[in-house]
């Protein structure tokens, strides 16, 4: 029986898209055509979250350790990622869907911030979902950075070692603006976060799967979302608790 739309959706919902190079190298084909198939994949769940009415999608699409894969996978990441943009540009205007990016660009290639740039400013006055893309992105990094500027703040005089708060911190936080996430999706099996979104997971459910990213289905990804609708999420209270409202 194929599985229903749930009722309680995410309001953000983060995937670890993993599993295109195992997906390939299980058919004996090059890691790129996982990668390829995978870009498939993710334009069906970027609409089908949308239609679902998912407010927010962060797709960890490029991790700061993937830079030490082979130099040959990279500039094809590279190439499949300016494509991918380009291409859906258009889709996303139609869809009313905004894109936003978490990451150290710096270390991203030109052309590839570039095309970057104008996908963003094109779709910047979109008001429907915002698809976030983790490029170059790593958790620890992430923290390592918000701190730098948090001390610099503090040494000029812009506010006081006393005024720093977990909610103060995590405006300096790459995703400073978004909601944390509510459900995290990862494919392929494995079973651990991979430095994503370390402060932001805090309470965020997780859901793991075995299934490779090529393979995630419409009828996976509503599978999921029946899981995440079953969790009952209680922040360090008793379910009493939330039975009465306190």
């Amino acid at each position: 029986m194929d599985p229903t739309v749930p009722d309680k959706l995410p309001t953000h919902l983060a995937i670890i898209m993993d599993g295109n190079g195992r997906w390939a190298q299980q058919r004996m084909l090059k890691r790129i055509v996982g990668h390829q198939r995978g870009a498939e994949t993710v334009k069906m769940v970027v609409e089908q979250a949308s239609l679902l009415g998912i407010k927010y999608l962060t797709l960890f699409a490029f991790s700061s350790e993937n830079w030490s894969r082979p130099a040959i996978e990279v500039r094809a990441l590279m190439t499949l990622l300016k494509k991918y943009i380009r291409q859906e540009t258009a889709r996303m205007m139609r869809k009313n869907i905004r894109y936003n990016v978490i990451g150290n660009r710096g270390e991203l290639p030109d052309d590839v911030n570039q095309t970057l740039d104008v996908a963003i400013r094109e779709t910047a006055g979109n008001t429907g979902m915002v698809l976030t893309l983790a490029l170059s992105y790593g958790g620890r990094q992430e923290l390592s950075m918000a701190a730098t500027r948090l001390t610099r703040d503090v040494l000029a005089g812009k506010l006081s070692a006393d005024d720093i708060t977990v909610d103060l911190f995590g405006t300096y936080l790459d995703t400073g603006g978004l909601p944390d996430p509510d459900f995290l999706i990862r494919t392929s099996g494995e079973m651990r976060i991979s430095n994503f979104l370390l402060w932001q997971l805090a309470y965020t459910e997780l859901y793991f799967t075995d299934i490779n990213w090529p393979d995630f289905t419409i009828n996976e990804f509503l599978k999921a979302l029946n899981d995440f609708q079953s969790r009952e999420r209680r922040f360090g209270k008793t379910s009493d608790q939330l039975n009465k409202g306190n």
